[in-house]
């Protein structure tokens, strides 16, 4: 199954165009749900059953300090100097290895990757 994304509005376009591209299903929040919480966004998330794709560190928090239901996977893609395609293949490296991914809080850098379980999915 391909999975399905929710990139948050911090993903560059040059991104999110490239993933279309790659035949990846991606609702971007700036083009959906522009100025949406990050609450919402990851309800949203969650709710349509997407894989979280985001630069914002608070997802960490929501998700593991304050007990917010979780989506299937958070991507949480570390800010560093890069063009604004680039973010794309780091994704589509993790679309790559979907068992990686789901399931967990992936914290990705260009020449690392972190994983930490999700609390227990609310069904």
């Amino acid at each position: 199954m391909t999975r399905r994304l929710l990139v948050n509005e911090n993903f560059p376009r040059p991104a999110v165009r490239a993933l279309r591209d790659e035949g990846v299903d991606v609702l971007a929040v700036a083009e959906t749900m522009p100025g949406a919480t990050d609450d919402a966004i990851l309800a949203a998330a969650r709710s349509q059953d997407r894989w979280l794709v985001t630069f914002d560190r608070d997802y960490g928090e929501l998700v593991f300090k304050r007990r917010h239901p979780c989506p299937p996977a958070v991507l949480y893609l570390r800010q560093e100097p890069h063009p604004p395609g680039h973010p794309a293949a780091l994704v589509l490296r993790a679309l790559a290895r979907p068992s990686d991914v789901d399931g967990f809080f992936v914290v990705i850098r260009s020449a690392a990757v972190r994983r930490r379980a999700l609390p227990q999915r609310l069904t």
